[in-house]
């Protein structure tokens, strides 16, 4: 049994490692609220831009009425043997199993879709270190590929400070290798985030564009009932909402947006705007995965950090009833010595 310095020294250990754990939750709780108020401030825009694309559908023949082929290169369908995937993870640890799930996420994926040619964009550097270890690097435009899985790009360092000119860097490279033909099919894994107790990993394909405000998830991975009751106490105990913000008026006012029933005069021709507008929206798309996945790495660590700061708690009662334990027994043993002394005179 240890004795009562090496149980002092323990304890004292634990809780400095527990004021670690709590300093990180609460750190992680502030840039939550940051990253919230930003994914939800992206919202109107998104909307409007979303209902303006559907205004000029209904004005223009986005497809061609005697071939029935697409008029713009990002609504054309493909045979998906070309595909590129970009894995949202996040930068650092100590956030459960978040990166962990994405990482398996993507490999889930990429074996779904055997016998194709698959580039991966990693963006943070967890994706890119567990990735790297399975998959060689390669160059998009080599005459030949590193492997049918290989590795054509990362993004190191952004979440934490997520603006539109990452997304439109990417969506740029995105849409330029789809337009010339380079890739069947965009993809993108990210987490999406609602609130601490509503967010999902999802398979998300972004190109080419289906329909315009309609997401085409492809698979989807909820929060079990114990993590989103996890959550909820985590972000009540730092004082974060853990429910989403109510949106509904500025939403109700985005989606009146460009939809009332009358005859706009646009200052280009209806099918010129749409032509200009529609690479803004996958830009947008990709923008809201980059803000909401770092909106759930931020809460995600506050989870893990208010479970590590319990079970530091734990620990020390527990190392603290142990170390009474041993104390008493000591007084006990020196009371026995005493009388047993006592009584042999």
């Amino acid at each position: 049994m240890a004795n009562i310095l090496d149980i002092r020294r323990r304890i004292r250990s634990v809780r400095n490692t527990r004021q670690i754990t709590k300093a990180m939750k609460m750190v992680s709780a502030a840039k939550l609220r940051r990253a919230q108020d930003r994914a939800l401030s992206s919202r109107p825009y998104a909307q409007m831009l979303t209902n303006v694309l559907r205004s000029l559908v209904a004005r223009t023949e986005i497809y061609d009425p005697e071939t029935g082929e697409a008029r713009h290169p990002l609504l054309e369908r493909r045979d998906e043997n070309n595909i590129l995937l970009i894995v949202v993870s996040g930068d650092k640890g100590l956030a459960g199993a978040f990166n962990t799930n994405i990482n398996k996420a993507a490999l889930q994926f990429i074996d779904s879709k055997a016998g194709k040619n698959i580039d991966v964009i990693c963006v943070g550097r967890k994706s890119r270190d567990f990735l790297r270890r399975r998959f060689p690097v390669g160059e998009p435009q080599a005459e030949q590929r590193a492997g049918a899985v290989q590795i054509v790009g990362e993004h190191v360092g952004i979440l934490g400070r997520v603006t539109i000119d990452h997304a439109n860097e990417l969506a740029e490279n995105v849409i330029d290798r789809f337009t010339n033909g380079d890739i069947d099919a965009v993809y993108v894994i990210y987490n999406e985030f609602k609130s601490v107790i509503s967010q999902r990993l999802v398979v998300n394909q972004i190109l080419p564009i289906k329909e315009i405000g309609v997401e085409e998830i492809q698979e989807a991975a909820k929060q079990s009932l114990k993590e989103r009751e996890r959550a909820a106490e985590a972000a009540i105990s730092a004082g974060v909402a853990p429910h989403e913000a109510s949106t509904a008026e500025i939403d109700k006012a985005a989606a009146q947006f460009a939809t009332r029933p009358v005859d706009y005069i646009y200052e280009q021709p209806p099918d010129e705007l749409f032509r200009s507008l529609l690479p803004k929206y996958v830009a947008v798309e990709i923008f809201r995965a980059l803000l909401e996945s770092g909106a759930a790495e931020h809460a995600a660590r506050m989870t893990a950090m208010d479970s590590a700061t319990n079970n530091a708690s734990d620990m020390i009662d527990s190392l603290t009833l142990a170390m009474n334990r041993v104390r008493q027994a000591k007084i006990t043993k020196e009371i026995i010595e005493i009388v047993s002394g006592a009584a042999a005179q």
